[in-house]
């Protein structure tokens, strides 16, 4: 049960070669940069055939001839379950969120690689004998909401496609302290290899998830949002994990919705002619997206509600929310009662475990919080192997 304890808790890059190919990212429109696809069918043949090759030489020089065949067979584990590229079809409880540039499979075959370095677990393939076989549980040490199930499964397969795990729980399931919820079994060598990578997922996702339902049971009615402020490169992890803890997405980047907010209103010469500028842009490019106008006063509340009742082209940049920016709860409140239920009405700033409910109580349809995702609380969880 989800109890008062936790209601408290408030390179693998070896080359130049390769760092050039990952040193600028995909933008849109600008068909000559590679994209994450590219970069990673370049990098990880790189990775395998660096590992390869330097393992003899590691060998040689540590007068360890004898290894050098169990040690290249132990790396080839990792390296072949990445060159391969396989994908099986899964049936997500709870789906991850879309993203044009970011795939999954792919921050996990970086983060393999970050782990890896350019030898791979040499403590693993220097004490474990390439052929021994075990059996790993996981073990929750906290009270929480279980996410990155799936994620930490890929990490697996990625590592070594005959490894087998099973869950007893879903992700957004509720797990206790003591409670053992999986097991892998596989490779002694593989399940060593891909241990660290997958539990970093998983904590972080957990803690996400544990945070997020916490929140969003005490923002009813209001529903609950992150924000754009999560890890460069795991923004569809972090928003993965929100989605499975109970709240809903906010937009995924600076593409998929316009967000006017002060900057913006200083720098176009006011509210009207940002959102005219913007509405002209979209058009002119066949777009049609919406537009929240952020609200620090109830002056600027009355200005954003003077925009929509002038609408001009609704179906060009329809202006669908207000965001209602650090305001006091009595500002809230008649912030609210001014936009009525024409628009809908976001909170932010100041949100916290403790402000939340009261925040809820304001009226408004939703409320974003940045922590969600920015000062996150990994839950404790363990992977042990069992005695062999």
């Amino acid at each position: 049960m989800m109890s008062a304890q936790l209601s408290t808790r408030a390179g693998l890059f070896p080359s130049k070669q390769v760092e050039e190919r990952v040193r600028h990212p995909t933008k849109c429109g600008h068909a000559s940069r590679p994209s994450p696809a590219q970069i990673a069918a370049r990098v990880v043949p790189t990775f395998c055939a660096y590992t390869s090759s330097f393992l003899p030489g590691l060998c040689t020089r540590s007068s360890q001839r004898t290894s050098v065949v169990r040690r290249q067979k132990a790396v080839s584990i990792c390296c072949n379950a990445m060159a391969t590229g396989k994908e099986k079809e899964r049936a997500y409880k709870i789906p991850p969120p879309y993203h044009p540039t970011q795939d999954i499979k792919e921050i996990i075959r970086i983060a393999l690689a970050e782990d890896a370095g350019d030898i791979g677990d040499i403590t693993s393939y220097s004490t474990i004998p390439a052929e021994t076989q075990a059996t790993a549980t996981f073990l929750a040490k906290a009270d929480g909401i279980i996410a990155g199930l799936s994620v930490a499964e890929m990490v697996f397969e990625e590592v070594d496609p005959s490894l087998k795990v099973e869950w007893t729980v879903s992700d957004g399931d509720v797990i206790s302290y003591g409670m053992k919820f999986g097991t892998v079994k596989g490779s002694a060598i593989a399940l060593l290899t891909a241990e660290r990578v997958a539990l970093n997922f998983m904590q972080r996702m957990s803690g996400i998830a544990t945070a997020t339902k916490i929140m969003a049971d005490a923002a009813k009615p209001a529903r609950i949002l992150e924000t754009r402020k999560t890890v460069p490169g795991l923004r569809v992890l972090d928003k993965w994990a929100v989605l499975i803890g109970g709240g809903e997405n906010h937009r995924m980047g600076l593409y998929d919705m316009l967000m006017i907010k002060d900057n913006h209103v200083a720098a176009a010469g006011g509210m009207t002619a940002a959102v005219t500028r913007s509405r002209e842009y979209m058009k002119g490019r066949g777009l049609k997206l919406e537009i929240e106008l952020e609200a620090r006063t109830l002056e600027e509340v009355r200005e954003a509600m003077a925009v929509v009742a002038a609408d001009p082209d609704p179906e060009t940049g329809r202006i669908c929310r207000i965001m209602l920016d650090n305001m006091t709860l009595d500002a809230m409140k008649e912030a609210v009662g001014i936009i009525g239920e024409r628009v809908e009405t976001e909170a932010s700033g100041n949100v916290t475990i403790e402000t939340v409910h009261a925040i809820g109580g304001c009226g408004v349809t939703y409320i974003s919080s940045g922590a969600l995702t920015h000062s996150v609380t990994a839950l404790d969880i363990s992977f042990n192997i069992e005695n062999l």
